[in-house]
């Protein structure tokens, strides 16, 4: 039987295709197995060289003379493919582009930042574009341009064409958003997958960063940020989960933010509010890993509505967070907790400093005390907020108030 070949549209290929341009150095970055590669051989055409450095031959050549391996690529544009495993070759393009700055002369991809790799923080400053790709969001899945956010900045209401989803998200959530475990054809397939997958990450990349002294007490932690997505990160007591400090524990979670394995979400601030929590959150990149890593099905899913609404919070963040990377302007990301308890899941704030709330919650049903949050938002962000969103299962888009509004969670990829 010959393999099903999906090609999802990647909406990240256009910011790409500009940065190439007038760019020299274009790196496309993101975890493994998200469809660097696929993207670059879509983009490149027999004009150009590609190399892989996971061909162990040409990775070896280049580690015994980065620079040499480079100067003698042939005169074409270049595409180098998973460029941490030979960090030092950004170095040596770093040299050939301040010789010749033609644009698009190297496009890159690497699973680990290499922006954050100590020997090549500074090489290519100025010379270089980088281009997160993400997992697949669900607007990539089913072939819809999103239109989420444009209507939030734009002060519209997000209208949803579908209702009632709950089936098809905890479909999504277990399943996950990396291309292989799509292709599946049945839930244990695709926790096989994700099991694979973690094993080859520790085995492989994380000693790749060479910074690791406890590979046991990293792969504890790795299951540790499934149990804990969505919530406050407390770096002592997770130091001490783990029989590490305060400061190795920081390490090591850094590390995995490194290879795009989790994120931490800073807390909002207003500087005239002084009872705000500064903790950050965390959230896994992707509620499959997490849920291979927790054992957990949809059947379990759909008889526990609290774990539900955990995982539906770091999937709204996931998948807000990759529609903001196709954005021309940018956004940054924070949640609301003050020392009231009080909590907006995710406050999205724009370069002019205005903000908008968006509050999950799994069940079909409203009370107006859900709104708390997005109240005590609005009231602290003053003329700064521009409007609150409670995302949900239910069929009507309502008004709770002054820029409140609940909205069906299918206005996501609507």
């Amino acid at each position: 039987m010959r393999p099903v070949i999906v090609r999802y549209p990647r909406y990240t290929a256009r910011l790409v295709e500009e940065a190439l341009a007038d760019t020299p150095v274009v790196f496309v970055m993101g975890a493994r197995q998200v469809g660097k590669t696929t993207l670059v051989k879509d983009l490149i055409d027999p004009a150009w060289q590609y190399i892989t450095f996971d061909d162990l031959a040409q990775a070896e050549l280049a580690r015994a003379d980065p620079v040499g391996f480079i100067r003698n690529l042939p005169p074409k544009r270049v595409a180098l493919d998973e460029v941490q495993r030979v960090p030092d070759t950004l170095i040596a393009i770093k040299q050939a582009v301040d010789e010749n700055r033609t644009p698009g002369r190297f496009l890159l991809t690497g699973s680990a930042n290499a922006l954050l790799l100590p020997s090549v923080s500074d090489a290519l400053v100025g010379r270089m574009e980088a281009v997160r790709l993400a997992t697949l969001s669900e607007c990539e899945i089913i072939g819809h341009r999103p239109a989420f956010l444009e209507a939030l900045l734009l002060g519209e209401v997000p209208t949803a064409e579908d209702l009632r989803v709950r089936d098809h998200l905890v479909r999504r959530i277990v399943t996950g958003c990396f291309p292989e475990p799509l292709l599946r054809g049945s839930e244990k397939r695709g926790r096989a997958w994700h099991r694979q997958y973690l094993n080859t990450l520790i085995q492989r990349d994380l000693s790749d960063l060479r910074r690791i002294g406890n590979v046991e007490a990293m792969s504890r932690l790795l299951r540790l940020t499934a149990v804990l997505s969505g919530q406050l990160v407390n770096l002592a007591a997770l130091g001490g989960r783990l029989g590490l400090n305060r400061i190795t524990a920081g390490k090591y979670l850094a590390l995995l933010e490194q290879l795009f394995l989790v994120e931490r979400l800073p807390a909002w601030h207003a500087s005239e509010y002084r009872r705000l929590v500064k903790t950050p959150k965390m959230h896994a990149v992707d509620t499959g890993m997490i849920c291979a890593l927790r054992g957990i099905t949809r059947r379990r899913l759909l008889r526990n509505p609290v774990e539900l609404g955990s995982l539906l919070e770091s999937f709204v963040y996931n998948e807000l967070r990759k529609q903001a990377l196709w954005m021309d302007d940018p956004l940054t990301f924070h949640h609301y907790r003050d020392k009231d308890k009080v909590e907006v899941d995710l406050v999205l704030e724009d370069a002019a400093g205005d903000c908008y709330g968006v509050e999950v919650k799994a069940a079909a049903s409203l009370r107006p005390q859900d709104f708390t949050g997005l109240r005590r938002l609005r009231r602290i962000a003053g003329d700064r907020f521009r409007m609150g969103v409670l995302l949900y299962d239910g069929d009507h888009t309502t008004s709770f108030g002054d820029r409140l509004f609940a909205v069906p969670v299918g206005a996501l990829w609507s």
